[in-house]
Formats: structure tokens, sequence, C-alpha cells
């Protein structure tokens, strides 16, 4: 939002036309004083005027409440007042009662580093405050104008095909502002410009946009980060937050208020339509992926190819996740419409699906920054056709239930073998019942059924073999095989049962 601030003290002093002249150097005044905005200019020749005065006025006398005998603190003292009292210059006019500024009044305003300047006998006190009325007037005029054209260059943005994105863009253009929008969940949807801030900052934006949809109402507020003023704004109605705008700009003047207004109310109008044009979507991608998983992809590449680009390019990999939430959505859709054709997604009753190219690598490099964002896992098919997409998803499903990382390929979870597959907690309590019968018969008759069996199992049920191991006869050996049978209920001769047993055995350890 570049602008020439022409009310300042420094813009009335630059004015040709009135012939003014600074009496002070530069350098013996603040560094800020000559850019102070201008409020009104008044002229007065009291010995304190104060009481009739604003703060941020131009202040004109000609001198006649200081007698030709009045010493230094007269001085002093009006000068103190006019700074306590906010006036952020002085103009004196010479050549009316006296020929020129008193030294006196030269070395107050130098100590008080309040700007004196000269007004010439030429240059009527009036023109002075007109011409400064003019200039508040043009820049009003030229705010308005900006605000009018902001407005009308942020709605043509609107209805351009990613409406809510070019419009936020174009707010940051026209302020001249970094802007950011964080959807429903706090994390940062868009930016413009993109990374123009530090990580740091950014984390610290984070912080408070959460705490800002936390409290659930509708807000607006600012905050400094470092030297970065921001200020934010909900979007959505209360107890239903769809997000928030930060923009790092300091105090926005009315017309810059207005333009962030109309933004405000077109985003939220924007987020409240999408979500049901997201319901929408999400239907239409999860009867899409129910045409992927029946293994004829004929009706899918059809439908995806109008709606989205087209599906990835086969091989692919069919990843599943449990993830839910609007904020992983919106964040797959913005990477599906930034890469139409490389990624699909759809969600069914066993979770998530997305469907990523097998090849470049960088696909499974985006799984893993949707894993990292969102603290989600993910499980990984082996690369497939899509006449083979059931199969794929049925192998995501085992690498997400079984993978211990936050992204999990089904081709390490097949390799620590299939009987990994029984360590969950009902695999555990059906090993447990399968055996019992031998434990409690160790427990009540001080046995070892249930590691003579273990060991006979591990000897490929030869009974010798097994009788050596422990120690013992051969007939003891056989003896209690055949009493571990009775007291399973099962022909331990046949290999389905011995498989079995064996399995709950490797299951409990």
């Amino acid at each position: 939002m570049e602008q020439t601030d022409t009310t300042t003290v420094r813009a009335l002093l630059g004015r040709r036309d009135l012939h003014l002249r600074l009496a002070l150097d530069e350098d013996d005044l603040d560094p800020a004083a000559l850019q102070r905005a201008v409020r009104w200019v008044h002229s007065s020749d009291l010995a304190d005027p104060t009481p009739f005065l604003s703060d941020d006025l131009v202040l004109m006398t000609t001198g006649t409440q200081f007698p030709d005998s009045a010493d230094a603190a007269v001085f002093e003292a009006y000068v103190r007042r006019l700074g306590e009292r906010g006036v952020c210059a002085l103009g004196f006019g010479t050549d009316v009662v006296r020929a020129g500024i008193p030294d006196l009044l030269v070395q107050a305003c130098r100590a008080q580093r309040m700007p004196l300047f000269e007004v010439p006998y030429r240059t009527p006190f009036l023109a002075i405050a007109r011409a400064h009325a003019e200039a508040i007037a043009a820049q009003a005029y030229a705010r308005r104008s900006w605000a009018l054209a902001a407005q009308r260059a942020i709605a043509l943005a609107a209805l351009r095909p990613d409406g809510l994105t070019a419009t936020l863009a174009e707010l940051a253009r026209q302020l001249d502002a970094w802007v950011g929008l964080f959807d429903a969940a706090g994390a940062l949807a868009r930016e413009h410009p993109v990374g123009a801030l530090d990580a740091a900052t950014t984390r610290a934006l984070g912080d408070e946009v959460a705490t800002v949809l936390g409290r659930g109402a509708r807000a607006g507020s600012a905050l400094r980060i470092g030297a970065t003023r921001f200020t934010l704004q909900t979007l959505g109605r209360g107890g239903h937050l769809r997000g928030v705008i930060a923009i790092a700009a300091g105090d926005l003047d009315q017309e810059g208020r207005g333009v962030v207004t109309s933004v405000i109310a077109m985003a939220g109008l924007a987020l409240e339509q999408n979500e049901g044009l997201a319901r929408a979507r999400s239907l239409l991608r999860a009867g899409t992926l129910q045409s992927l998983l029946s293994d004829d992809p004929t009706l899918a590449r059809r439908v995806a190819r109008d709606m989205w680009g087209g599906l990835p390019t086969a091989p692919v990999l069919v990843a599943m996740t449990d993830a839910g939430g609007e904020a992983v959505t919106e964040w797959l859709e913005l990477r599906a419409h930034e890469r139409p054709g490389r990624l699909f997604f759809g969600r069914d009753e066993e979770g998530l699906a997305i469907v990523v190219p097998a090849r470049p690598e960088s696909a499974v490099e985006d799984l893993a920054a949707l894993a990292d964002r969102f603290g989600v896992r993910i499980g990984v098919s082996e690369p497939a056709g899509y006449a083979e997409f059931s199969r794929a998803a049925g192998q995501a499903a085992v690498a997400l239930r079984r993978g211990a990382g936050p992204v999990s390929r089904f081709a390490e979870v097949a390799s620590s073998g299939v009987l990994s597959a029984l360590d969950t907690e009902a695999g555990r309590a059906l090993a447990r019942s399968a055996i019992a019968p031998l434990v409690e018969h160790d427990q009540a008759e001080g046995t070892t059924l249930v590691d003579a069996v273990r060991t006979w199992l591990e000897h490929d049920a030869r009974i010798d073999a097994a009788a050596d191991a422990l120690g013992i006869h051969r007939h003891t050996m056989r003896a209690r095989i055949g009493l571990a049978q009775q007291l399973l209920g099962v022909d331990l001769g046949g290999f389905a049962a011995r498989a079995e047993l064996w399995a709950a055995l490797r299951t409990l350890g």
C-alpha cells in the first residue's frame, strides 16, 4: 500500500508557493519530527494557547505575546508548553511585529527539538491553513480512489478459477504486505508472497492463530512478532470458525480497513461455499475410489479425466491413512490442483486412500510430507497396475496396521513374516485360548506339557530328537504328546493342527 503522505510537516514546508523556511538544522530535531502528520494549522498570539489546541497541530504566531524585555525563561516555558500539548511545529510570521525570529525563541525550540520555521510577510497565515486543508482533502480523495480501485481488483480476482487464492494474492499486492490464510486446523494453507516470513516468525504466528481459533469466537486482534506487526481476523461464524487471515501490516487507515473487511467477507463466503463443494467433491471421489476397487478403472478414468486431469500413470502406489479432518483434505486438494493427473485421493469406510505414481520417488516424499505436517501414519503398497488396485489397497491397509513409522511400506512389513501379523492383542488372546488346557494342567499337576510340545514341534515332530533335547526317554516323550492331544482335543498327527499350535506358541513367545 505505497502512498506519499502530503500532510506531514516536511510536506508543508516543501510547498514552494508558501516560501516557508526551516529555521533549525534537521540535526537539531528528532529523526521523525518532520515526518509527523499534521491534523490542522492554527494561529494564535496568546501567551498560553495550549487550552485551545489539539495534538499534531502546527501553530503559527507573530510574536506579540513576547515583550521586548522577555528573557530566555519566557521562551523556554512557552515552547515547553507547546511540546507537552502535542504541537508538532511552530511557525513564526516575520516582519509583522518583529523583523526576524527572536534568537531566544530559536534557542528554546532547539532545546526542545521543536521544528521552527519562518513565515515570510508575503505569505498569509490563511494561505498556509488553506494549503494544508487542500492537502488533507487531496489525500483523502486519493485514498478513497485507491480503496475503490483495490476493491474492484479484488472483486475481479475473486472471479478467477481459484478465487480465494487470487483474492488473497491481490490483497497482498494492494497492501504491499504479506498475507496468509490459516485453515480451521491452524495450518498455514496459503500465503502471499510465499516464503516471505522466516520459520521462527511463522511458528510464533501459528501459535497465536491456534489460540484465537481455540476460543471459537469471531474476533480481530493485533500483535507484534519481532519487528513485524500483524493483524489477525477470524473467518466464519462464532463456534464454527473456518480459519484466520493474517496480514503483516501496522495500523491500517480507514480505507485500508475497508478493503480488508471486504476481503474478509468474500473469503468467509468462499469458505462456506467451499464446504458444500468439498462435500460434493468428497462424494465424487469416494465413488471413483469404489470404481477403482472393482479393478475395472474404465469409469474412474473417465471421471478423473474430466474432473481432475486424469489418474496417476500406472504403475501406482496406493497409500492408506486413517487421518481425518478437513485440513488433510484441503492440503491434498491443493496438491492435486497443483499437480493434475499426479495425485488422486478418496475416502471409504477403511480410511483415506491416496494414489500416486510409483515413479518418481518424489511421490513418496509427498506422502512423507503429509505424515510430517499432520502427524498421521500412512501405509504404502507395492507398485501395481489399476487391474490390481484392490490388492494394492489391501497391502496398504496391512502396512498401515502393521507398520511402525510415519510411512510404512508393505514390502518392509511383509519381510517380517506372516506370524508377525499375529502379534496383536486379538492374536495373543487366541493363542492363550489355544494352549490354555496345557497351561492349566501344568499348573495343577506340576507337569511341563507346554515345554514338551514346543520342543517336539521345534524338532519337526520327531519323538526321539525331542526326547534327546529334553534329556528324557522317548516313551516318556510319546506319553506327554499323547496327553497333550487328549487335553487339546485335537489330532496332532496332521500338519494343520500342528501348524496352528506352533503359531500359538510362537505368538506368545
